[in-house]
């Protein structure tokens, strides 16, 4: 708007310049043909044109004045947006290595915590007395709550770029989130706060829901970590309410409460009226030392809901959101660890160059009915497939000499692989959404995250060794 005023304002003052200088020029022939008639002698003639041409150097070095200062003001916005332009793009490159450094530093932590998580898993499957087993239960959530909190991290870095996708698929709402929250259960317990989940239901349910599990726990993991933080005595609880069903659909509502700090009438106005963060001392003051509440925000409103926050200062707070779900066939099976899902022989290539990591994932192939061989880097790798026979292949993406990509690009070149079209897995500590693309790119048929999901394994098992029918 004020752009246009003052496109309006230029306009008219060029207007009245021509105005004016028209007007010189008829004044000047009216004195010269009034001259000429004798109608005027001459020095009334030669005082109105010396009056006519100090106006017009008057009217001319003011409109000259105000050119040169709207250049110069010209002149510096073009430098000032220079400038600017300079910085942005120094500002990205701090951006694009900032995130290069997370995505290195995800790396570096997940590696470590896999091989720490599949070494808990083995040492629950040895004779453990009762307290030696209540030692590892605490190591092993201690340890997927470091998960949870790299996932979470890793997820916000996603989000904050604005090209966040949901994946909806069918859940088990209950089943996901009781493995989250005894997750907390500890974390809690180390605080000496009292901790309890609840699932409401009328009834046993046929249906599962399609949602996006991901995005759900870590929303929940957000509120209920910030629960967690901001309690020092009392309690935190997690309700889960499915007791409202619209004809096919389901609508499930999430509660966070907590007996903490609280937070002020001033807060809950601005948070209520939907004030962005930035701009609210207030709010900002609360949450600086929180994880993930305008994520939260940003998430659930993706999903369909809307984040409401009731609190009451010194007393406690509850945050709390609906979904609306549809329903889909309740499909998953009861007993997941029965038997191996793999009856038959099933051998598998894994190239591995961490040891640790390497007996990990042989302990939980192994455990699911595979035969493994394993590569040490991504030259091991396609020469063990040249000369043996696999029905599938997990490629660490990260390994010297030869990293997973050209181990795929190698293995995909060769007559074998022409003929068998072996399945390839990505397996990598690195989960970030680029290097997910970066695998569908590079032609790999799947990417399993460090740590490794075992139910996600499973799935992946059955899909491609033509097991179908077999439970997941």
């Amino acid at each position: 708007m004020s752009f246009s005023l003052k496109s309006i304002k230029k306009i008219k003052k060029r207007r009245l310049l021509s105005i004016f200088i028209f007007i010189s020029i008829v004044a000047t022939l009216v004195l010269a043909y009034s001259f000429l008639e004798k109608k005027i002698s001459l020095e009334k003639t030669a005082l109105s044109l010396f009056i006519i041409v100090i106006a017009q150097i008057l009217v001319l070095q003011y409109f000259f004045k105000n050119q040169m200062k709207n250049n110069l003001i010209k002149s510096n916005l073009y430098k000032r947006i220079n400038e600017l332009n300079d910085n942005l793009d120094a500002l990205n490159e701090v951006s694009d290595q900032k995130s290069i450094y997370l995505s290195s530093i995800n790396h570096e932590i997940r590696t470590p915590l896999n091989t720490v998580l599949g070494m808990l898993k083995m040492l629950k499957q040895s004779d453990l007395e009762v307290n030696q087993m209540t030692k590892v239960d605490i190591a092993e959530y201690s340890s997927k709550y470091l998960s949870q909190l790299l996932n979470m991290v890793s997820n916000n870095a996603d989000i904050n770029t604005d090209n966040v996708k949901l994946n909806e698929l069918a859940m088990d709402l209950k089943s996901d989130l009781s493995e989250l929250f005894k997750v907390f259960e500890y974390q809690a317990w180390e605080k000496e706060l009292d901790f309890e989940f609840k699932f409401l239901s009328d009834r046993k349910s046929n249906f599962s829901l399609i949602g996006d599990s991901v995005r759900i726990q870590q929303v929940l993991f957000n509120l209920v970590n910030n629960a967690i933080k901001y309690t020092n005595s009392g309690y935190v609880s997690v309700i889960v309410d499915q007791t409202v069903e619209i004809e096919k659909d389901q609508v499930v509502t999430f509660y966070v409460k907590d007996s903490g700090i609280g937070i002020s009438e001033e807060v809950v106005k601005h948070y209520s009226s939907n004030v962005k963060m930035s701009k609210s001392s207030a709010i900002k003051d609360y949450v600086a030392g929180g994880l993930g509440l305008s994520i939260s925000k940003k998430l659930i409103e993706l999903m369909g809901g809307e984040l409401k926050l009731e609190s009451k200062e010194g007393e406690g707070s509850t945050f709390y959101f609906s979904l609306h779900l549809k329903k889909t066939l309740n499909v998953k099976s009861e007993n997941l660890e029965i038997a191996p899902i793999l009856q038959e022989k099933f051998n598998i290539l894994v190239a591995e160059d961490n040891r640790m990591n390497q007996k990990v994932i042989k302990f939980l192939l192994e455990k699911q009915g595979a035969d493994c061989t394993f590569a040490k880097n991504g030259l091991e790798a396609v020469e063990l497939y040249k000369i043996l026979d696999f029905d599938m292949i997990f490629m660490d993406i990260y390994m010297p000499d030869m990293d997973g990509y050209d181990a795929t690009k190698a293995i995909k070149a060769t007559e074998k692989y022409s003929n068998n079209k072996t399945p390839i897995i990505a397996v990598s500590a690195s989960a970030f959404e680029e290097d997910i693309e970066s695998t569908k790119r590079a032609g790999i048929d799947e990417f399993l995250a460090k740590p490794i999901d075992v139910l996600i394994l499973k799935k992946i098992l059955v899909k491609y060794s033509q097991k179908e029918n077999n439970p997941v």
